[in-house]
């Protein structure tokens, strides 16, 4: 049987942040709308674990819309420091809302502020009105208790491939597709 894909992502995730990656969490993520026009933006994952990998966003945003349009998604990582990438593909779902109100409590207040001050992709007359409406909310929630809004949630991409690749000398790049089956992952050896 292969090598698990999930544990594999877990400690290559862990190697890039004990060598001191700086972000090892910043995913490249993809998402198209359902005229098939791609968009791609970096987000944070949050959590990687056997149902898949989450992110946390404005439900109002481009790629919350596209998302809900259009559920499959991609996404990448990328370790400059470790010479190691992993690539994700497959569909997305919503993540349950008592998870969400787990990890909106473990965000920076001003983080929260952020959330609420701002319509994700919306436009905006001036930054300096986006930072008067914050300094507004600041001002309504002086403590720590910034009440998470309905439509800032989390997705979870559910891969059905993973794809390892690991930097070789001479662009003779080692890497490794792991297709989700009924009867688990198969893998399968891909020229550079």
């Amino acid at each position: 049987m292969p090598d698990d894909p999930l544990r594999r992502f877990r400690r290559w995730f862990d190697e890039a942040r004990r060598a001191g990656v700086p972000l090892p969490e910043a995913m490249a993520l993809a998402t198209a709308d359902t005229a098939g026009r791609p968009s791609v933006r970096f987000v944070l994952l949050k959590e990687a674990d056997e149902h898949g990998f989450v992110f946390f966003t404005d439900a109002r945003s481009r790629k919350g819309r596209e998302l809900r349009e259009n559920p499959r998604a991609s996404a990448a990582l990328f370790w400059d420091a470790i010479g190691k990438q992993v690539r994700l593909e497959g569909r997305t779902e919503g993540v349950a809302p008592a998870e969400v109100d787990r990890y909106w409590k473990t965000r920076p207040r001003e983080s929260r502020l952020a959330a609420l001050s701002s319509t994700q992709s919306a436009p905006i007359a001036s930054r300096a009105s986006l930072v008067a409406t914050w300094r507004k909310l600041a001002r309504r929630h002086p403590t720590d208790d910034v009440p998470r809004p309905a439509y800032w949630t989390g997705f979870r991409l559910v891969p059905d491939a993973i794809e390892f690749w690991r930097h070789r000398d001479h662009r003779l790049h080692e890497r490794e597709l792991f297709v989700r089956t009924r009867r688990g992952w198969t893998r399968t050896l891909l020229q550079p």
